[in-house]
């Protein structure tokens, strides 16, 4: 666990949400490095993906991703506001607000906005409405007034959206004094060893597998190249530092596949 380099260092849609050489210039290259098409390029993938996302959300991570989640929404904290009013970010096909709504004592209501609506609708049913709500909205321009939300979450999404900084900025202005902000996302493992399989497994087999299941390649190429392009941990502590954060830190998981990431406003 690290909190340290944290310290120094027009409503729309939400675009959410060491590489190895590829065909340079191709779509998913220029989304995943963040050129201009981005937000369209990701819109358009997960819109297509979506009545396969959840199969292979599950299926890719053995099932560790549901974990994962869990270990992010106790980092959360949202037992300090039991009957608060939460936002998942980039919020894909609602696992998170459905987990969260499930949880004993949590009286409140969740706000799952994703920019790409069929994902959405892929997750109608998981919650009772009076609990969890999609929303259609811009992670950098949220229909929320200053101040609203006692927590916020984003699990696999940030590295989507098309300006990192204006998003951690923007989910700063709607947090209450005090609460929570959480971010669940892939990394690069730091050990050789894991770092050699996790590249074999997620720069080859998980394309192939995804591709196929899924029927576009083109967005199970771009996830592992988003993820190389994604800041490592102690840079993005420090860019949520410079957003407003205070008490910024993180820790890994399993082996460093993936790491949690929070901070208070």
């Amino acid at each position: 666990m690290h909190a340290g380099a944290a310290n120094k260092g027009s409503r729309a849609y939400l675009p959410c949400m060491t590489a190895q050489a590829s065909l340079p210039g191709t779509e998913d290259d220029r989304a995943a490095a963040g050129g201009a098409e981005k937000r369209a390029y990701v819109r358009h993938i997960f819109s297509e993906i979506a009545p396969s996302y959840d199969l292979l959300n599950h299926l890719l991570s053995l099932n560790v991703d549901r974990r994962w989640r869990r270990r992010a929404l106790e980092v959360l904290q949202w037992t300090r506001v039991p009957a608060g009013c939460y936002v998942d970010l980039c919020a894909g096909t609602l696992d998170v607000g459905a987990e969260l709504s499930r949880r004993a004592g949590f009286r409140g209501f969740i706000l799952g906005a994703d920019f790409a609506e069929p994902m959405l609708r892929a997750g109608r049913g998981k919650a009772q409405p009076a609990t969890l709500a999609p929303l259609v909205a811009d992670a950098l321009q949220l229909p929320l007034p200053e101040a609203t939300a006692d927590g916020a979450i984003v699990a696999f999404g940030i590295r989507n959206v098309a300006d990192l900084d204006a998003c951690l900025r923007e989910v700063h202005r709607v947090l209450r004094p005090g609460a929570r902000f959480v971010i669940l996302e892939f990394t690069t493992p730091r050990l050789r060893l894991v770092r050699a399989g996790y590249h074999l497994y997620f720069h080859h087999v998980l394309p192939l597998i995804g591709g196929i299941i899924s029927g576009n390649h083109s967005a199970y190429r771009y996830l592992p190249k988003s993820v190389a392009h994604f800041p490592d941990e102690p840079t993005l502590a420090r860019r949520m530092t410079g957003a407003g954060f205070r008490s910024v830190g993180w820790k890994t998981l399993s082996l460093g596949i993936a790491a949690i990431h929070w901070g208070e406003k």
